[in-house]
């Protein structure tokens, strides 16, 4: 191999050095990560650095920052080493078993992945699930995620967006809430307090115009997830715009009643989002495979 070769492959210590600290922000929190030292990290990269022949930071006293080159360089060496990672684990694993990481959204996986996921798991007992907690879209390449739980367009860069289902949101209150305000028809929500999620603040602005009624609607209380937005409603703090799937239980119990002539489809809908470098991930695929049966009896019921 010639110099230059030898120069086109760094080794994967460095590298991967480099992408933890890269992805991480930090040195520390790279060699953390990693196991090392902060001094055995920074050699690493210095030494990077002199191979290449280029700055893939800049350093300050107080952090470090990645150059124009090193951003650059750290989307591809990231994307590099989950291949080489994917590539191992598929040859010392069985084409039936191996780990599987996938990040949810809270509440849509406590209420309704989780409740389901018996069944996978008995029949794929060679595969290991972790299930991380993302609130919003993220780079894979950056991520040691196999797959994806997401809700909105199916517009993720560089991966395949299976439809799982649909959204139907619906008014959903107490029985005592009910009966407190008298609750029968679309313009009866003008005067009763309201719920709100943190990420859908204009919801309730929107049911109103869709339901032709111009209402100024008032701030309430404000929630960062569903499962609290339900409780909510169910100690009877006012009106809330749930999912027809997060608030199941509460609805056959009786905990919460519907207003069914105000349901409408969200415009998004929940898709699992895989990166077209896992496509043919064994796991990955019995998982797509039973989410998908799972949505759609969901979905046809």
């Amino acid at each position: 191999m010639s110099l230059n070769q030898r120069r086109l492959l760094p080794s994967t210590s460095m590298l991967s050095a480099f992408e933890s600290a890269a992805r991480l922000g930090s040195f520390s929190r790279a060699a953390i990560e990693l196991n090392l030292t902060q001094g055995a990290i920074s050699r690493q990269i210095r030494a990077l650095e002199e191979q290449l022949g280029v700055s893939l930071f800049d350093r300050t006293p107080q952090h470090v920052m990645l150059t124009d080159v090193g951003t650059q360089y750290a989307i591809e060496v990231s994307a590099a080493l989950n291949v080489i990672r994917t590539a191992t684990l598929n040859a010392i694993t069985n084409t039936g078993g191996g780990e599987l990481k996938i990040a949810i959204l809270p509440t849509f996986g406590s209420r309704w992945l989780i409740p389901r996921l018996a069944s996978f798991l008995e029949d794929n007992p060679d595969i290991d699930v972790s299930f991380i907690n993302r609130f919003v879209p993220f780079d894979f390449n950056y991520e040691q995620l196999d797959a994806a739980i997401h809700f909105g367009q199916p517009d993720w860069p560089d991966a395949d967006c299976i439809f799982l289902m649909n959204e139907t949101v619906v008014p959903a209150f107490s029985p005592a809430f009910q009966q407190k305000y008298s609750i029968s028809c679309h313009q009866d929500f003008d005067k009763v307090p309201l719920l709100h999620l943190s990420t859908r603040q204009d919801q309730w602005q929107k049911w109103f115009l869709s339901n032709g009624i111009d209402h100024e609607v008032s701030h309430g209380i404000i929630f960062e997830q569903f499962s609290f937005v339900s409780q909510a409603a169910v100690a009877g703090l006012g009106a809330a715009l749930m999912p027809k799937l997060f608030v199941e239980n509460e609805l056959k119990s009786g905990a919460l009643v519907s207003f069914d002539q105000g349901a409408f489809q969200s415009s998004s809908a929940y898709y699992l989002v895989i990166p077209n470098r896992r496509s043919t991930y064994a796991p990955l695929a019995a998982f797509r495979k039973w989410i998908a049966k799972k949505a759609e009896s969901h979905y046809i019921s």
